[in-house]
């Protein structure tokens, strides 16, 4: 086994072994799944989004997980009270800026939050990302398609040094950088996107894993190899009966995991990015 495989479940053991709470503030479509995504990780999940309690729990988690979903004003307000509570005790915020470009709520919400909490990871499909640094994609409601114009790189580069984060960028590969280094994780199933919550879901499971690894280019490699993993292995288990039987073996799945797991399911390679300013 590869050392960075090795280092990646050495970290699925140390999840386990810690059950690291995740306090999520998430969109009422996906609670049920997240926590029992979570679960089935070997994590904690609780779900609290009123503002009378996210200080204290934020303060209490391994990581908070901010989902933009179904957002109001109020909420965003929420979200930002908790972010700054995780900020003050070391907690790890992971921000999930779902349908960002649909709407100037979404775009606004998801770039306030970039503005008055320190963001640790962001994750999105292109599109998403793309219109926190400016750019225009196409987004049709919180769905984006994969262009695959390839460039998605480069876009998570420019994203993690303008928004000072890790970014990742989910898609038919999944894209992590810090700005520096940058892996591309290859693997999954086109069943994911069958789904409603799997997108929200993998934000959860990096969270689960950064709660346990201060390293966030690790941490977030990890959670996006073994999410592929057990997504590649239940759709090899459920070929040809849909997205619902799916759904139930990819639980199954995410509970199964062992170091093996990556074997012959997922690739990663990565690379060094060109040094801020030079002509890519």
């Amino acid at each position: 086994m590869r050392l960075l495989d090795q280092e990646l479940s050495a970290l699925l053991d140390k999840v386990r072994r810690n059950n690291p709470l995740i306090h999520n503030i998430t969109n009422e479509v996906v609670t049920n799944f997240t926590a029992n995504g979570l679960y089935a990780l070997g994590a904690s999940p609780v779900m609290a989004s009123s503002p009378d309690e996210v200080t204290e729990m934020a303060k209490a988690a391994g990581a908070l997980v901010i989902n933009i979903g179904t957002l109001s004003r109020e909420l965003v307000d929420t979200m930002i009270i908790a972010g700054q509570s995780a900020n003050a005790h070391g907690v790890p915020v992971l921000l999930d800026p779902v349908g960002a470009g649909a709407t100037t709520l979404r775009t606004e919400s998801a770039l306030r939050i970039l503005r008055e909490v320190q963001v640790s990871i962001v994750r999105g499909n292109a599109a998403e990302i793309a219109h926190l640094v400016g750019e225009k994609r196409e987004i049709k409601g919180v769905d984006a398609p994969d262009s695959g114009d390839g460039n998605h790189a480069d876009l998570a580069v420019r994203a993690a040094r303008e928004l000072k984060t890790t970014a990742v960028i989910t898609g038919k590969e999944d894209v992590i950088t810090d700005g520096s280094l940058l892996r591309v994780v290859s693997g999954g199933d086109v069943l994911l996107t069958k789904v409603t919550g799997t997108g929200c879901l993998l934000t959860s499971v990096l969270g689960a894993f950064a709660a346990v690894e201060a390293d966030l280019m690790l941490a977030g490699t990890a959670g996006l190899a073994f999410y592929g993993a057990a997504a590649s292995q239940a759709a090899k288990r459920t070929s040809g009966l849909g997205p619902g039987s799916f759904q139930i073996a990819f639980l199954d799945e995410l509970a199964q995991l062992h170091p093996g797991s990556l074997e012959g399911r997922v690739t990663i390679r990565e690379m060094r990015t060109a040094a801020a300013g030079d002509r890519r």
